[in-house]
């Protein structure tokens, strides 16, 4: 799978054994263009930039419910503002709750897509 430069992406990846899951983690990523620096991810080539990365399944699903809820917002969230996620990382890392993604924020992203080059 590859994805064009620009593109966010999640990727999840869970480890389980007999007892249940061991590891979740999720990351969200920007692809790169060929040559752009970027931060190595397991099973991701070349890597990307690390727009979200937490582990723990209270932390993943908590991400999975805000991609649902942009979802129901009719947005794809892989369209959704990259600060958002950033924001969303900073806070589940110290148990905070993020604020949630609105199509009034949405909007302004978009705005600010078109006048800035």
């Amino acid at each position: 799978m590859s994805f064009t430069p620009g593109s966010i992406f999640a990727f999840v990846r869970w480890t389980s054994n007999d007892f249940g899951t061991v590891i979740s983690r999720i990351d969200i990523l920007r692809a790169v263009a060929a040559g752009q620096r970027c931060t190595t991810v397991p099973y991701v080539k070349p890597g990307g930039e690390i727009l979200l990365r937490l582990s723990g399944w209270p932390k993943v699903e908590r991400v999975l419910q805000l991609i649902d809820a942009i979802e129901a917002l009719s947005i794809d969230p892989a369209d959704a503002a990259p600060d958002y996620w950033h924001h969303v990382h900073n806070r589940l890392s110290v148990n905070e709750a993020p604020r949630t993604y609105s199509k009034s924020r949405h909007q302004a992203w978009l705005h600010r897509q078109r006048i800035a080059p």
